[in-house]
């Protein structure tokens, strides 16, 4: 086959989906508005969009927008793909609709339908316009299957399939004694975090969490990774709450990085206010770590409470804080929960199986 992607060349996910199908002989291309960063495609064509800097941003956004759809009708014309697949709806599936190229595949991604809507009309219509020229829609989650059903999306055409886990880079034996040491955890039961520090994932409630915990648990340390907005914001509250000597921020991660990163802890913590299903909470899961998750989103279609982690509420430091203390103080319990994780992974987002059934789909579309 002969596939097109629209999608952020610079998304660990969309290198995981290119790179799978450029790497069993599929001749891929990728259109993206950002370059490919230190990131891994395999062979993949990559085109990358070019973009205009006027001062006006309304203007900014209209300009680029005739010039992004011009620009993928040009290239779309010269690839002449067997499939378009565009990935994230409310920017890359907006332009792959434009172009009016069929077959034609949507993905979304979760916030492009739980949150980008909910804050912008524009955002609603391009999101409907692009459902209502589909093909073929995947996402990786439920809840997001239901709103873009309310979006005016046909349910016939939707299709659960996820990112998954690469469970041979993501397992417990990645564990890094030398990483915990650079960390200044070596003797330390060790929490992590790996959301990107902006409002929804609400970072703050883990923050505001940390002192509650080192009451109970004195030497416990927190690795948060990631970075956004908020990073400053974050790093001053740490400091007005006397915790920073406990907090490690270490900012973004690469990919191929965060394997050790996740083995070297022994507790996983999501404090999202909205969520499909994460892929770090599938990663984390993968190297076998317990989870504590915030009720939002399809976590608790993965994380049943009391069996293989913990559900919070949202912006519940308190509730946090107590069981992340259940679990540090609880070893058989986190070997549980941790054996569980390890099993649902296995079973329901393997990297391999969901880009098998990806595959198929394609095929099925390309016959029909």
């Amino acid at each position: 086959m002969r596939i097109c992607y629209l999608a952020d060349a610079g998304s660990i996910h969309t290198q995981g989906w290119v790179k799978y199908f450029a790497d069993k002989g599929h001749e891929v291309h990728l259109i993206s508005a950002v370059p490919l960063g230190d990131g891994n495609i395999g062979n993949t064509e990559l085109y990358v969009l070019k973009k205009f800097r006027p001062q006006i941003r309304i203007i900014s956004f209209l300009i680029n927008l005739l010039s992004d759809a011009f620009q993928v009708r040009k290239w779309i014309k010269k690839i002449k793909p067997d499939i378009l697949h565009a990935h994230y709806i409310t920017e890359c599936g907006f332009l792959g609709a434009l172009s009016g190229f069929h077959p034609f595949v949507l993905s979304a991604w979760g916030s492009d339908v739980l949150v980008d809507t909910a804050n912008s009309r524009i955002y609603r219509y391009f999101v409907g316009f692009a459902l209502k020229r589909a093909d073929l829609i995947t996402t990786e989650g439920e809840n997001a299957i239901e709103e873009m059903i309310r979006l005016r999306g046909d349910p016939d055409k939707i299709n659960l399939i996820l990112h998954g886990v690469d469970t041979q880079t993501f397992n417990p034996k990645q564990r890094d004694a030398k990483l915990r040491e650079e960390l200044g955890v070596s003797n330390s039961p060790t929490i992590i975090s790996a959301r990107n520090l902006n409002p929804v994932y609400d970072v703050e409630s883990l923050v505001n969490a940390i002192p509650l915990v080192l009451k109970q648990v004195p030497e416990a340390k927190f690795t948060i990774a990631g970075d956004g907005d908020q990073r400053d914001y974050l790093k001053n509250l740490a400091t007005s709450l006397g915790v920073s000597r406990s907090i490690r921020f270490v900012g973004w991660i690469a990919h191929d990085e965060l394997p050790k990163y996740l083995a070297s802890s022994d507790v996983y913590v999501s404090t999202s206010l909205s969520d499909t299903i994460s892929g770090s909470l599938m990663e984390a899961m993968a190297c076998e770590l317990p989870v504590v998750v915030t009720d939002s989103g399809d976590n608790k279609k993965w994380i049943e409470d009391g069996v293989n982690g913990f559900i919070v509420p949202v912006k519940s430091p308190e509730t946090l804080a107590s069981r992340i203390v259940e679990l540090l103080k609880n070893e058989d319990v986190r070997h549980r929960f941790a054996q569980a994780n390890k099993q649902a992974v296995g079973e329901k987002a393997n990297y391999e199986k969901e880009m098998r059934k990806m595959e198929k789909l394609y095929e099925e579309l390309i016959e029909r």
